[in-house]
């Protein structure tokens, strides 16, 4: 179905706004979701934060002293969230070997090339593997949440947008820093150099003395996180492969 021109242009403008430069001064919630800016909602392929069904990223790392890993699972599976078809994706956390947070993620991408994110289902378990909490779930359209962009379709240094929205659950903002840092890190077993890497930091007001900086390899997504404020972790791409 062809899009209404007036709708497209209202929400890709307001896309671009939040993209260019002169966008660095101020933040504003995202646009409302218009299924019709979403053509090919499931092809993901946005340089900085491609999702390719079957891809596994695993990061290491560790958290206030605690060893950690994470599991990134791009699935085949889909979910349809106001309209728009997203793209399941199974992030599985563990501290010390053990299982402590299982989260379904929702992306899109829009026609500008821009990944949106839909909400999140998550879940914090116990040792034995009893959830004890699903605090930070949260879907684009329900109880007046909105979708954010996990990634711009062009950043620009001093873009600041949110991630996600939805009061008092889940308020994430990114601002990019540079889009020139090098960095290298070691890849199946292979030390690899990224340059033209893209830096961004992170913070929520849910958080206030929290500030993560996450550094984005073109073609393969995050590389690197760290927290620079409030906190002590720090993880790592360490292997791309496939998962189910």
């Amino acid at each position: 179905m062809m899009p209404t021109i007036v709708a497209r242009s209202l929400t890709i403008g307001l896309t671009l706004l939040l993209a260019s430069p002169f966008s660095a001064s101020a933040i504003v919630q995202p646009p409302d979701v218009n299924p019709d800016d979403f053509g090919s909602s499931l092809v993901i392929d946005n340089r900085y934060f491609p999702l390719v069904p079957g891809t596994v990223r695993v990061y290491v790392g560790r958290r206030e002293g605690v060893p950690t890993r994470s599991e990134f699972c791009v699935t085949r599976q889909t979910k349809e969230i106001q309209g728009v078809e997203t793209r399941v994706v199974h992030d599985r956390a563990f501290e010390d070997g053990v299982l402590v947070e299982d989260t379904l993620d929702w992306h899109a991408q829009d026609d500008s090339g821009a990944v949106w994110y839909l909400g999140e289902d998550t879940k914090e378990l116990a040792p034995d593997g009893t959830v004890v909490s699903t605090e930070g779930s949260w879907e684009a359209g329900v109880d007046g949440a909105k979708a954010g962009f996990i990634m711009l379709a062009d950043p620009h240094v001093g873009d600041r947008y949110y991630q996600e929205f939805s009061h008092n659950v889940a308020e994430d903002q990114a601002k990019v820093l540079s889009l020139d840092e090098t960095l290298t890190v070691t890849v199946n077993g292979t030390p690899t150099t990224y340059h033209n890497v893209l830096l961004t930091q992170e913070t929520s007001r849910l958080d206030p003395g929290v500030l993560e900086y996450k550094y984005y390899a073109r073609g393969v997504g995050l590389i690197r996180s760290v927290i620079v404020k409030g906190g002590d972790e720090f993880t790592e791409l360490v292997q791309i492969g496939k998962c189910r």
